[in-house]
């Protein structure tokens, strides 16, 4: 088994790249988080390996991850979650690594509106992370703060969520909020805070 490969990136995509190791030219799948932290071609990049093979046979299929934690995240949805395979897993480890340590207590929380609103989830898919991936994700050691210590079941969270929905990314709706609530005395209505919100974002 290939722990991780260590090499010359030679070819990158959002979705895969190729990794030259003595002479050797691995095919990794990636996840769009990988390939943003990714060196430039031509650089040395090292990637924690997991192999895996289609369910009805053929070869192997290799996935890269910058961090031992992604990988972690990675194994736990593909192997907790029922009828998840490799593609989906990837997609959702994309998601949770907007911040590894919220997501983490989202799911300890059971806080499924965070994991919709600012992760990306589905409904139905944050009630079973919820229901199956506590105990998994308890026991992984995620390092580094959280980006949203305090947005748990606060206004802020709602309003963050609402621009989220309406297409911002979660960084800009994020900032916007914070800017507001700057130069505010008292915290308005989620919907006078999101009014506020959007005037800065235009």
């Amino acid at each position: 088994m290939i722990a991780f490969l260590e090499g010359i990136i030679d070819h990158k995509t959002v979705e895969n790249v190729i990794l030259k190791v003595n002479g050797i030219g691995y095919e990794l799948n990636i996840s769009a988080t990988t390939y943003e932290k990714l060196p430039q071609i031509g650089k040395q990049a090292k990637l924690y390996i997991v192999e895996t093979q289609g369910l009805y046979g053929g070869g192997i299929t290799l996935y890269g991850f910058n961090t031992l934690e992604e990988k972690d995240i990675f194994l736990v949805f593909k192997e907790g979650l029922k009828n998840t395979g490799s593609k989906k897993a990837l997609d959702y480890m994309d998601k949770a690594t907007k911040s590894l340590p919220d997501f983490q207590k989202a799911v300890q929380e059971k806080n499924t509106k965070l994991l919709i609103s600012i992760f990306g989830f589905r409904k139905p898919t944050a009630e079973k992370i919820v229901a199956l991936l506590q105990d998994k994700l308890s026991k992984l050691q995620i390092k580094g703060p959280q980006k949203w210590p305090v947005m748990s079941g606060s206004i802020s969270e709602d309003a963050i969520a609402a621009l989220v929905s309406l297409g911002y990314r979660e960084n800009q709706a994020r900032q916007a909020i914070d800017e507001t609530l700057a130069g505010l005395d008292n915290v308005p209505p989620v919907n006078e805070l999101i009014k506020r919100a959007l005037k800065y974002l235009q």
